[in-house]
């Protein structure tokens, strides 16, 4: 694989939290079209690794280049011309639960339209009608008109999945997105993840903990631990006794995850959250 064709770079990129190292000299390439997972425990430094990759996050040294662009470097108007090219997926979803789930829909689509937009109708039709078909491409267009909050969290996921598709994104970024799902509808909505990268020819980096979902899910498994890649593997031919392993102290539930690490993990968070809640809380509504 030639370095043109690698749409994401980063490089010998550090980020370091007041006293703690959230990442610690990550390398990571991928090529167009890759699948790949982001694995680890809490605190891994999986989340800061996404948020540095449309720019949430700057490093503290290293270099991040996306889509030929060199993220750190970017103003605030060629960042948010970025971002209109990068899906991103949360973990809790982040819809307006009073609003329609076709006006949260909708909103993945305000990086492209000037001045604010109150109710579904202040937006174009033909944005209306893109927002129906990506929420048919999830099963939800008969929910069009219902509240978002009065979904099911699989459903929700599901819309969220919709929003970012109307920014008709070429990367999706998918932070925990089934962490708090129930097995059934994780499934679900991780296949419906894969199958939209299929067919719109996406590349997704998603960061997962569950290493029988990123065995079955991706193409390509990227490792981290303590702010570190310790493994980076296609993930054919693997099973989960070399992922253990090779990853060490990887745990398969979600209970051993949270107690591994949860210092780390909460002061990487709550640094985070200080330093983020101004600039994420403007560009959540045009960014997804």
């Amino acid at each position: 694989m030639t370095e043109a064709a690698h749409i994401v770079e980063v490089a010998g990129v550090t980020k370091r939290f007041a006293e703690t190292t959230a990442l610690d000299g990550v390398n990571l390439s991928v090529a167009k079209g890759e699948v790949v997972v982001l694995l680890g425990l809490s605190g891994s430094g999986k989340s800061t690794l996404l948020r540095h990759l449309d720019g949430l996050e700057r490093p503290t040294s290293g270099e991040v280049r996306v889509l030929g662009q060199s993220v750190p470097q970017l103003g605030a108007r060629p960042l948010r011309t970025l971002r209109s090219r990068i899906g991103f997926i949360f973990q809790q979803f982040e819809l307006v639960g009073p609003l329609t789930v076709i006006e949260n829909v909708l909103t993945g689509s305000l990086a492209t339209l000037r001045g604010p937009r109150l109710g579904t109708f202040t937006y174009p039709a033909g944005l209306r009608r893109r927002a129906i078909a990506h929420l048919d491409r999830v099963g939800l267009a008969d929910k069009a008109y219902q509240r978002a909050d009065t979904l099911s969290g699989g459903q929700q996921q599901r819309v969220a999945i919709a929003r970012a598709l109307m920014q008709d994104p070429e990367i999706l970024l998918a932070d925990e997105p089934v962490a708090s799902l129930d097995p059934e509808s994780s499934e679900q909505v991780m296949a419906l993840i894969r199958e939209i990268a299929a067919d719109n020819g996406l590349t997704v980096i998603c960061s997962l903990h569950q290493v029988d979902l990123a065995l079955g899910w991706g193409d390509r498994i990227v490792g981290l631990r303590h702010g570190r890649v310790v493994l980076d593997t296609p993930t054919a031919g693997l099973d989960k006794a070399q992922v253990m392993e090779i990853y060490g102290r990887v745990a398969a539930t979600t209970r051993e995850l949270t107690a591994i690490d949860s210092e780390l993990a909460a002061e990487v968070d709550a640094a985070a959250e200080l330093e983020l809640a101004a600039p994420a809380t403007a560009d959540t509504s045009q960014r997804v």
